[in-house]
């Protein structure tokens, strides 16, 4: 295994865990004048894009079949509702900020646990196809991993509920 591909595989993890656990020392680092959740999300896309460039020097490419598609639409459809539902500020840690993020529960929230992550897994599930099955284990244990840090705390405890 490459480990340089493998650090971009995993690049955004630590970043995410870095400001899940300590979100006032992102604020600060931040400064007063930036948006936390804004400079979070150009960064996590950065490294979104990193990651990726790094996976396709690995790749031999070719269609996936088709029984992969759906799969592959489906985790796309809950990344997209996710953002839709959060917007930029939910979807990146914005009540970790002190920003009030209203709770919500349409679909997919209530139904799936961690929309986003799941669908970021099945999305991913459809690489195997062409890049190399240990950088894909890799990228899932990732957001596994994320999964059960976010997990251990309630983010209803945070958020304000709809009325």
């Amino acid at each position: 295994m490459d480990i340089v591909v493998a650090i971009a595989v995993l690049s955004q993890f630590p970043f995410y865990y870095y400001v899940w656990n300590w979100p006032q020392s992102w604020v600060d680092l931040c400064g007063k004048e930036r948006d936390p959740s804004k400079i979070m999300a150009y960064i996590g896309h950065f490294l979104k894009l990193l990651q990726i460039i790094s996976l396709i020097s690995v790749s031999s490419f070719h269609w996936p079949p088709f029984y992969f598609w759906p799969l592959f639409a489906f985790g796309q459809f809950l990344n997209f509702r996710v953002y839709q539902l959060l917007g930029e500020a939910g979807t990146y840690y914005g009540v970790r900020f002190g920003k009030t993020i209203p709770w919500v529960t349409e679909f997919p929230f209530g139904v799936i646990s961690d929309p986003q992550y799941i669908g970021s897994i099945m999305s991913i599930v459809v690489c195997l196809t062409w890049v190399p099955y240990q950088y894909i284990l890799l990228w899932i244990l990732g957001y596994v991993f994320m999964i059960r840090v976010e997990s251990k705390e309630d983010p209803s405890t945070r958020a304000k509920p709809l009325n």
